[in-house]
């Protein structure tokens, strides 16, 4: 019954997020985005880009049951324009979870973790690529072991370099908890994702990052190596890019890092802007 709640209320997230950024994905696709140039567009966390990636994430091992946790990340992208040189692009994540034994043996747990929205001033530039903005946390879970019960802010920025092809850069936040459950350990991490990638004319990409999260209230470290391999296609008029990532850890408690894990990322584009 429990869990039958937290589904229908997911599955009204999942189509209020849908209709909404249905609104954005009107406009026909421009001439000259070719596939090479939206592999370019879509590994530029700030370019001018409408897209809807959907990020699933597999890791087995966790902890001291050896747990299995599968995450699917909703991240919309929408893009605003504020001036001739000067865009907002606004990234939302919300994270759907199903774990079992993380919590303890034979223990299961469905729901929303929370959610994390950013927003980045990016100025208009060629080659060299800076974005600077608010990063916050909002206490969207619905089980209590899937949520902080706090609200956090703090800042974000990516700095990269982009030429045809070929881009690398990196991303970070850093977010406090200000606000929340006062009988809840306050929330004070970091996060950042250095990348590589490689695109070719067909749309077919490679690449690698390494993502480090720091906790600082637990004293706990995370880094795990990313490589990836991609492509763009089309369903009808649709575009989409998919990719597919091994998650292999290099640093980690033993609470909280998996043995291995596995990415598979399909983003739904709307090239229009």
């Amino acid at each position: 019954m429990k869990q039958a709640k937290y589904f229908t209320r997911l599955r009204s997230t999942i189509v209020i997020l849908l209709l909404h950024f249905a609104v954005f994905a009107q406009e026909e696709p421009k001439p000259g985005n070719s596939a090479q140039e939206l592999a370019d567009k879509l590994a530029n966390p700030v370019a001018s880009l409408i897209s809807v990636p959907l990020q699933n994430n597999l890791n087995y091992g966790i902890g001291q049951y050896n747990g299995v946790k599968y995450t699917i990340n909703i991240q919309p992208v929408v893009p605003f324009k504020l001036s001739d040189n000067l865009n907002l692009i606004t990234r939302y994540i919300l994270p759907v979870v199903d774990q079992r034994n993380i919590t303890g043996f034979n223990t299961h747990e469905f729901g929303l973790s929370d959610a994390t929205v950013t927003a980045f001033f990016a100025p208009k530039t060629k080659k060299i690529i800076f974005g600077a903005g608010p990063a916050f946390l909002v206490p969207s879970a619905t089980e209590k072991v899937l949520g902080t019960e706090k609200f956090g802010v703090g800042p974000s920025v990516l700095l990269m370099h982009q030429g045809k092809g070929l881009s690398v850069g990196f991303i970070a936040n850093q977010i406090w908890s200000v606000a929340g459950a006062s009988d809840r350990a306050d929330f004070n991490s970091f996060y950042t994702q250095i990348f590589l990638s490689h695109s070719y004319k067909s749309g077919a990409s490679w690449g690698v990052n390494a993502e480090i999260t720091q906790n600082w209230e637990g004293n706990t470290t995370l880094i795990s190596l990313n490589p990836s391999l991609g492509g763009i296609t089309k369903f009808g008029s649709q575009v989409v890019q998919f990719s597919v990532q091994p998650l292999i850890p290099i640093v980690g408690h033993q609470s909280i890092r998996p043995d291995w894990g596995l990415r598979a990322v399909i983003a739904f584009v709307f090239p229009g802007s």
